[in-house]
């Protein structure tokens, strides 16, 4: 009988940027979509419904979470892609791990960059840790199966 993976055990890598302890250490991973646009196209004399054609593939914003950290290599690309529109695309892999530590699955993001980061609220009532969220768009990824 087949069993699912489990989807808290994973883990992302930005190539070609040396980070700091803990600089990849990510509490979640969203975004990873994949949709063909489509084209509407009325036709004439058939009111019933509307042509609808296929365009080209859609990727969603790559979204991480992690814990607000003091120094961070990831943070530094970001301030420099965001608020220098320095923009240095890197590659990025987001790997499923089994429960011996080994990949399962890794979706290779090609060419990402920063487009947004913000904090969670600071709220004096609450007991809760303050999360970081960055959001990377990219041109397109593969799936490697292992």
């Amino acid at each position: 009988m087949f069993t699912p993976p489990v989807g808290f055990h994973f883990k992302v890598e930005v190539l070609d940027l040396t980070p700091v302890a803990d600089d990849l250490r990510f509490i979640e991973v969203g975004g990873l979509a994949l949709e063909v646009a489509t084209e509407e196209v009325p036709e004439g004399g058939e009111n019933r419904f509307v042509q609808r054609y296929p365009g080209r593939a859609k990727y969603g914003d790559l979204v991480l979470k992690r814990g607000l950290l003091k120094r961070s290599e990831v943070w530094n690309w970001a301030r420099q892609c965001i608020e220098e529109l320095d923009i240095e695309p890197h590659d990025v892999n987001v790997t499923l791990l089994n429960a011996e530590h080994e990949p399962l699955m890794t979706w290779h993001l090609v060419g990402a960059f920063p487009v947004k980061w913000a904090i969670s609220d600071l709220n004096a009532t609450a007991n809760a840790f303050v999360v970081e969220t960055l959001s990377l768009a990219y041109r397109h990824f593969r799936l490697d199966k292992s």
